[in-house]
């Protein structure tokens, strides 16, 4: 599939007018990460797996994991049931730097900050109540 038929292909599935379809060329940024996610779309999954827990309100627990698609998106089928919006918060950054390499054709693994995430929430012994962590990382599907 071509930069172009990428880009109008995700137009269409997020409801852009043809106007605003348009005004994207395929030289621009956008069109080529469009492109190049969707190639890495089929081929990666984002793996976020709980190292440490401890006092955590929701229940994580080690080993529990959450699997996203290469956008972002909790595939919820796979996930804990319960989702903590001070823990799944934390994805943000790793997910972004995952997204940027895999636009960039890079290795989306190698990125060298935030493979590791915590909750906000400090942990009971610093006036807090738990502490989840978290290792993020790229899996084949």
């Amino acid at each position: 599939m071509s930069r172009k038929e990428a880009w109008q292909k995700f137009a269409q599935r997020v409801g852009y007018t043809q106007q605003e379809t348009d005004s994207v060329s395929p030289e621009d940024p956008r069109a080529r990460h469009v492109e190049r996610m969707a190639q890495a779309s089929a081929r990666y999954s984002i793996l976020a797996e709980v190292q440490e827990a401890a006092g955590c309100n929701t229940g994580y627990k080690p080993g529990d994991r959450f699997l996203l698609d290469v956008d972002g998106n909790l595939i919820s089928k796979l996930c804990p049931k319960r989702q903590c919006v001070y823990l799944v918060s934390q994805l943000m950054v790793p997910v972004a730097l995952i997204n940027e390499r895999l636009s960039e054709g890079l290795d989306p693994n190698a990125f060298h900050f935030a493979h590791e995430v915590r909750c906000l929430d400090v942990g009971v012994g610093c006036g807090g109540y738990g502490q989840v962590r978290l290792k993020v990382s790229v899996q084949p599907r």
